[in-house]
């Protein structure tokens, strides 16, 4: 679509003379002769620049400057006058004016000055959309806590580069809305946003599944397939649990943002990225670095802006707005007596905000009233019912009750660690030693137990596959 330009001059050499060599320059060109016509002019169909003459019969072309700008606030508006002065152009500039030329004017600066308005025009709608994707964006992000208002404030300064972004958080903290957020914040906002669990990937598959294959490079490649970096190109690349990715997958992926160049696996063609990677973990990686288990290159390269997702029961003051804002997406409306409102807050949250998703979703469903008391909110945070309990737990289960000893002495990586450590134990035992039995119970591929098997150096005696 053409950028419309409107003329406002007494001078009929000037009208003629602008309107001519900007029709050359392709623009929707009109004219008049004094500012009340221009304003009606306006009024028919607004302008991107105007050329606005400061001497003019009826209405001096300040006092419609100001007239203009009150009602097109968008419209760049350069003066122009053969009479002109430091004070005059300071005021106009003042008052919004693009620029101030003198008479006689110079045909290369109005095509210039043209160029560069219509620029400034582009740039300031572009920021103005992008501020209302931010107001959008950030309302996902729910609570009124310090932590989340400096959450919001980091997501809306770091949308504007394409620095890489290391989310850190516990599972359930809301590190991919975090993630989502700042895609939407960004210039990348309309190409695509594109999610990977690197946990979730056997190390067999990772390379095919984030540089994509060509048919015939492997035994299931019946097609070639784009990669994930190929299909977030121009966009963001959102790789979550990336503290369980192999020592192989992660030279890889190190290569790819030093070269920002990809070759899908069994092909020869080398594929250019532009992609925007927002990394998260529930992992300490400085801690995994000096363990070994993580690059420590890789490591820097994508904690070049840190994020940290604080643990629901880090900020108990949300999760009342949060539980509102679910319930009121599923349309249901509870209000919350007191005591129910101090169980939410003294509850441990193990799952953060997608455990408290949970319970919304339950209480849409389960709860008939209008109000909620403690007693009632209680049997639906329970994740188990007692009176439903196996009575009969065998010698194993009853084991799995029993924290580490020392556990509480601990800080919070190391217990983690160790009851991690427990927690495989107790299923490989279970499970009879069988790794793809026990990695089926706990949800993860063989190729991961096997990893934290050697982590935590279990060698349970007679493991099978």
């Amino acid at each position: 679509m053409k950028s419309s330009i409107l003329i406002i001059d007494d001078e009929p050499g000037i009208r003629s003379t602008l309107s001519s060599i900007l029709e050359d320059e392709k623009y929707n060109v009109r004219a008049c002769e004094d500012a009340l016509a221009g304003i009606e002019a306006l009024k028919r169909e607004p302008a991107d620049i105007i050329f606005l003459d400061v001497l003019l019969p009826k209405l001096g072309g300040i006092e419609a400057l100001e007239k203009i700008k009150s009602g097109w606030s968008s419209t760049e508006i350069v003066m122009i006058s053969g009479h002109a002065n430091i004070d005059m152009a300071v005021r106009a500039v003042k008052l919004g004016a693009f620029d101030f030329m003198e008479k006689p004017l110079s045909l290369d600066k109005v095509l210039t000055v043209c160029r560069n308005a219509l620029a400034m025009k582009k740039l300031r709608e572009e920021n103005k959309t992008l501020k209302k994707l931010s107001s959008i964006a950030c309302e996902d992000i729910i609570g009124t806590s310090a932590a989340i208002r400096k959450i919001r404030e980091t997501v809306k300064q770091a949308a504007g580069s394409d620095a890489r972004i290391l989310i850190t958080g516990e599972n359930g903290a809301g590190k991919e809305v975090i993630a989502r957020a700042i895609h939407l914040c960004s210039a990348r906002c309309d190409n695509p946003f594109i999610d990977v669990n690197c946990a979730a990937i056997p190390d067999t598959l990772i390379e095919s599944e984030l540089f994509g294959h060509e048919k015939g490079a492997f035994t299931d490649a019946v097609a070639s397939r784009k990669g994930r970096f190929e299909l977030a190109h121009g966009g963001t690349l959102f790789m979550d649990e990336i503290g369980d990715m192999s020592l192989s997958a992660q030279a890889k992926v190190l290569r790819v943002i030093q070269e920002q160049k990809i070759e899908r696996l069994g092909g020869e063609k080398t594929i250019e990225t532009d992609v925007r990677i927002i990394a998260a973990t529930n992992h300490d990686l400085e801690k995994a670095c000096k363990e070994g288990s993580f690059r420590q290159d890789l490591f820097f390269r994508l904690n070049v802006i840190p994020i940290h997702a604080p643990a629901l029961r880090e900020r108990p003051e949300d999760i009342q707005h949060l539980l509102f804002y679910f319930l009121k997406s599923m349309e249901k409306e509870v209000v919350l007596e007191q005591d129910a409102l101090d169980l939410l807050s003294a509850h441990a949250w193990p799952g953060n905000v997608r455990e408290l998703k949970n319970l919304a979703e339950r209480i849409a469903v389960m709860h008939t009233g209008n109000t909620i008391n403690a007693q009632e909110l209680g049997k639906l945070l329970q994740k188990k019912d007692k009176k439903y309990e196996n009575k009969d737990k065998d010698k194993n289960e009853g084991n799995a009750e029993n924290l580490p000893e020392g556990i509480f002495n601990q800080n919070y990586n190391e217990a983690k660690d160790s009851f991690e450590k427990s927690f495989l134990e107790f299923h490989l035992l279970k499970n009879n030693g069988i790794i793809s039995r026990t990695a089926e119970a706990i949800g993860i591929y063989p190729s991961n137990l096997h990893a934290k098997l050697r982590k935590y150096n279990i060698t349970t005696a007679g493991n099978k596959e």
